[in-house]
């Protein structure tokens, strides 16, 4: 598939079949993943791979209030039917001990990535990561949905599969076949797309 068409078609999907991935499909999405730039070249990310029925059940369980899960709505029942979930992290100290490095220097002295960059540079990586998967699964001929992991379930997820403390989830990503009733849904289908003009400023605002 050619790259402008995999970009038109990304799109995230809501809703699942229960259809296996190849093994193969999904080793594919992660060594695209990290060939993602980095500040640096630090590469402070870490991918946790969930595509056996279990551990994907055990994301949701972790990762879902008590309450939605107990009345689980369109949205949750259409995602939980995805084979694959991909736990995108990033890792702040891998930013800070290579810009510790003599060739990252200035002046003899370490750089502070927190004080001294304009934006934490880690997380922008790991979404430029997140992003390569999920063009791969386009090109792949599957579907994917980057989503957030509720701030109050982190600690759970965290838990439930053993994460260090210092690496912090991004979101997730489901990845699998889409559902023949695939629809627009969500902002996508209620908020137009910001045309080209009204949103790059040549030279200028």
């Amino acid at each position: 598939m050619e790259l402008r068409e995999v970009v038109v078609r990304r799109r995230m999907v809501r809703s699942f079949t229960e259809d296996p991935v190849p093994r193969e499909a999904v080793d594919r999405v992660l060594e695209h993943a990290v060939r993602a730039p980095s500040a640096g070249f630090s590469q402070g990310w870490a991918f946790l791979v969930l595509d056996a029925p279990d551990d994907v059940a055990r994301f949701w369980a972790a990762t879902t209030p008590p309450s939605r899960a107990a009345a689980p709505d369109r949205w949750l029942l259409g995602m939980r039917r995805a084979p694959v979930v991909v736990v995108p992290l990033a890792r702040e100290s891998a930013y800070r001990e290579r810009y510790a490095e003599p060739d990252k220097a200035r002046g003899g002295e370490p750089q502070e990535p927190r004080e001294r960059w304009a934006v934490p540079y880690w997380y922008v990586d790991a979404g430029m990561a997140s992003l390569l998967m999920l063009l791969t699964a386009v090109d792949e001929g599957l579907g994917a949905c980057f989503f957030g992991v509720p701030a109050s379930r982190v600690a759970a997820l965290r838990a439930e599969f053993g994460v260090p403390d210092d690496h912090e989830p991004v979101g997730a990503i489901a990845i699998g076949h889409p559902a023949a009733d695939q629809a627009v849904r969500g902002s996508g289908g209620r908020r137009r797309r910001r045309p080209v003009e009204e949103v790059v400023h040549r030279g200028g605002w």
